[in-house]
């Protein structure tokens, strides 16, 4: 009879670094991403941050910079609510429409940083956005 209990499990490998253009990329990547709001960024810093160095940096400020906008668009868009929802009341309609439309101002600035984030980077330069909370460090 045979001893059919598996044998200890080898240890797994860790992932092999980042060469320096894959770094480049990843990093890139991570600040593109920004224009589908913070989830690439952190599935970028989560996977690879480890692997390289550039990346790390990178996904990190683009992960922070993601973090701001969403807090900084919930607080606009409950203070744009409410506001509109008074000046309505009051008859102000067309400055109620104006209020909405807002939040949609904030998120073709974060776009917009992004993709220039994203260019930077690709150049061989880091960038830092002009506003962000440092909240990953």
């Amino acid at each position: 009879m045979t001893d059919s209990t598996p044998g200890p499990t080898p240890a797994s490998t860790p992932p092999a670094p980042l060469t320096p253009a894959e770094d480049k990329q990843w990093a890139s990547f991570a600040h593109f991403g920004g224009v589908l709001l913070f989830v690439p960024s952190l599935i970028i810093y989560l996977l690879f941050k480890d692997r390289g160095a550039l990346t790390r940096q990178e996904s990190k400020e683009a992960l922070n910079f993601q973090i701001t906008y969403l807090i900084a668009w919930l607080a606009l868009t409950i203070v744009a609510s409410i506001l509109g929802a008074i000046f309505v009341v009051i008859g102000l309609w067309p400055l109620a429409q104006l209020l909405n439309f807002l939040p949609f101002l904030l998120y073709l600035a974060n776009a917009a940083l992004s993709i220039v984030g994203g260019l930077k980077v690709n150049s061989g330069a880091a960038y830092r956005y002009p506003v962000a909370l440092r909240l990953i460090k």
